[in-house]
Formats: C-alpha cells, structure tokens, sequence
C-alpha cells in the first residue's frame, strides 16, 4: 500500500513581466485590456533579407534599472529580462532580504536560452577564427544561466533548475516549482520563463517551416488566433517571474496574496515534431490532467488562456479539445488568446499567460482576441472577439504546448482566503 503524501496549499504573491506590450505588469495589464497589439517591424537587426520582417519586441527595456553595465555586457539579452522580472516580483512580494535562503529555490525555463551570444560567436568563430569566441559565450548562451543569475543574487540556495520542453518551458517551470511547495521540499519559489530569441537566425528558421505570419505590410493586424485568414504566429521575446510560497509561509510573514495555484497538468502527443493530432488529444488529456490534479469541477471554470498561437492547425486542435473535455460547457466559457497582443513568447510564453490567467482571476476582466476579422467556423468558441469581457472568473486555465508534443495546463483563481 502506498503512503499519502501531505500537501500544502500554493499561492502567488508577486508577479514581474517584461513583454511586448509594456515593462512592467501594470502597463502590460493596460495594454492588454486596451487590446494593443505589441507587432512592429524589427528594429534588433536589418531584416532585409528575410521574407518575415515584424515580429513583437520589448521596447524601450532599461537594462541600468535593475544591473550595472557590467553585468549587462555579460547577460544575454533573456537573462537580462528574467532578472527585471524577477526584480519586480520580488519587490511586489516584499521578500527583498527576507528569503528563506536554504528553503527557496528558482525554476526559468526558457526554449532557446542566449540565441543572440549563440549567433554573435558561431559568426566570429567562422570569420575570424577560434580566438575570437568570447571566453563568456557559453555561460551567457545556455538556458539555465537565468536561473542560475537569479539564485546568486538574491543568495537563494535551493532547488535551481531550468526547464526545456520548447513552448510549454515556462509552464512546466511554474508546475514543478508549485509541485515543491506543495510537497513541502520548500517554502518559497521563483518561477517564469524568459526569451529573447528575435535573431536573424531564428526568424529565418521559423519562416523557412512556414510557421510564421508574413503579414509584413500589416505587422500589428498579424497575429490571427481563431480568425479564417491567420497564416502563422509572430514571433515575442520577453520574460515573466512568479513568486509562489505555501500558504503558511505567506501568512506567517503578512504577504498581500494574489492568488491561488489549484492544478497542474502535462501530457505529450507522441504524434509529430511540430504539428498537435487532430481532434487535440494530448492537449484534452493535459487539461483533463490538471482539473483531476486540482479536483476541479469543469463547471467552475470561466477562462481559458488558449495556446492559441494563430496556426491554422493549432487553433482548431486546442477548440476541439476544449469542447470534447468541456462539453456543453465550452460554449459558456471564454477561450482567449493573447497572443493575438503578445506575440508568441516561445520558453517564455506559458509563464506569461499564467500570469495573465491569474490577473485575470482577479479582476474579472477578459483581455480581447484581436484580430478577429473572419471567424474560422472551425474555431467557434467565444474567443471575446476584439473586445474585452468583462465577467466573474472562478477558475482561469492556461495552456502551453510545445514542438515535441509537449502539454502543459495550470490552474489559478484569485484570492479568496
């Protein structure tokens, strides 16, 4: 016979965002609501010879704000944003100085890690030679140096890892960061994601697949989830932190509660390297996985952050597997994607969308689709076209699926004690 593990109730008292559309949570919150589209044409690089030449960059980022110039020089773009957003959520937590050193640890996932040290160093290496490779090119290029950063400088000596698993890393990140809390392997958590893959290299990837919007005379009208005419996500880059903590620990100490963390859910297609099967079987179980996690009762669900990328295959398999999980109850819900606004985020759009699930959970207010021009009768589940809606949220999903099948659904709600 097996033992019971206990378990503690998770909650989330600090959030910091670096997106597209605004440098902190506050202006992004804006942004969205307003349904302001984060599409411009790229301005990191010429994009001349390339067939995609838009994409959702952060704008007006102030890396002084929160490292020295030093530091700067040595952080890959990513980490520079990871260690903004977790700057802001720690300072929201009120936990700057009062870590639980030994019982916090950091979990950031993120897709692609340092892409622009990558591409900067394999140049110089081609053109002029091994001498050239800098000596700080792979501690500034792999994945989980994120993570590692945050750790030193907050002097937070447990659990540190980073999370790969393509678009789904940063869920994954906060689903196993809320699996230690709750198992109490410790107090304290930073989760998120952080990416900042806008590179030539990448973009001429993702457009060579044909996964990318080519909208270039419309960048900020680009990104279609659900619309009849979408072609393609738009590439973000950008990073969100949570800050998750027991329920015992946060009211020990008098943290403001944002939140409640409820279910967390994972499956894989096992089908395709970068298409979902139809009818959105893996993306069915990952949600059905999360209600079971959270005992969660499909009627108490309101929102549903859709992965909603504006691929024409995607968008149809994630509707048919809400409607064959959901029911009847599909059509009173709201499926949204704000990746309409956001662009797509990579690593770093599941933490992201968590943390707009869980605003929204708050507020009772639904950020809009845009871009909703044509309906795909296919994708006909209330997708609050091009308005916000504003309504009582129960529970709020967020889903996250990668390239390698991977799925990820977390459930949040606000606080209510």
């Amino acid at each position: 016979m097996g033992t019971a593990v206990a378990t503690r109730r998770v909650v989330v008292t600090g959030l910091g965002l670096v997106t597209p559309v605004g440098n902190d949570v506050d202006s992004t919150w804006s942004a969205l609501v307003a349904g302001k589209s984060g599409a411009a044409p790229i301005t990191k690089f010429d994009p001349a010879r390339l067939q995609v030449r838009f994409a959702c960059e952060v704008k007006g980022f102030d890396a002084s704000r929160y490292m020295d110039r030093k530091e700067a020089r040595r952080y890959d773009l990513f980490a520079q944003f990871a260690l903004a957003a977790t700057h802001q959520a720690v300072s929201r937590a009120g936990l700057e100085g009062r870590f639980p050193a030994t019982r916090t640890g950091v979990i950031i996932g993120s897709g692609i890690g340092g892409m622009q040290t990558y591409e900067d160093n394999c140049s110089a290496y081609l053109l002029k030679g091994p001498d050239r490779v800098s000596p700080f090119f792979v501690p500034m290029y792999i994945p989980n140096i994120a993570a590692g950063l945050v750790a030193i400088r907050y002097g937070l000596k447990g659990p540190n890892f980073c999370t790969v698993s393509a678009c789904a890393s940063s869920a994954h990140a906060i689903g196993e960061a809320y699996r230690l809390v709750q198992h109490g392997k410790v107090d304290v958590m930073i989760a998120g994601g952080a990416e900042a893959a806008i590179t030539g290299l990448t973009v001429a990837g993702f457009q060579n697949m044909k996964a990318l919007s080519t909208r270039n005379d419309s960048p900020e009208t680009a990104s279609r989830p659900f619309d009849r005419d979408r072609d393609g996500f738009v590439l973000g880059d950008g990073a969100a932190s949570i800050i998750l903590e027991s329920l015992e620990h946060a009211e020990a100490r008098g943290a403001t509660i944002l939140g409640e963390v409820l279910g967390y859910g994972m499956s894989d297609d096992a089908f395709h390297m970068a298409q979902p099967p139809e009818g959105g079987a893996g993306a069915r179980q990952s949600m059905a996985d999360c209600l079971a996690d959270g005992a969660i009762d499909p009627a108490d669900v309101d929102y549903i952050n859709a992965h909603g990328t504006s691929t024409p295959q995607g968008d149809v398999a994630e509707t048919q597997a809400v409607k064959s999980l959901f029911g009847p109850r599909a059509r009173q819900l709201v499926f949204a994607s704000t990746k309409s606004m956001t662009g797509h985020l990579l690593g770093g759009a599941g933490a992201l969308e968590f943390a707009v699930s869980l605003l929204v959970a708050r507020c009772g207010v639904i950020p809009p689709t845009i871009n909703q021009f044509h309906p795909d009768p296919e994708c006909d589940l209330d997708s609050a076209p091009n308005q916000k809606v504003e309504r009582p949220v129960n529970v709020a999903l967020s889903n996250s699926f990668g390239f390698g099948g991977h799925n990820v659904t977390l459930a949040v709600r606000g606080w209510r004690g």
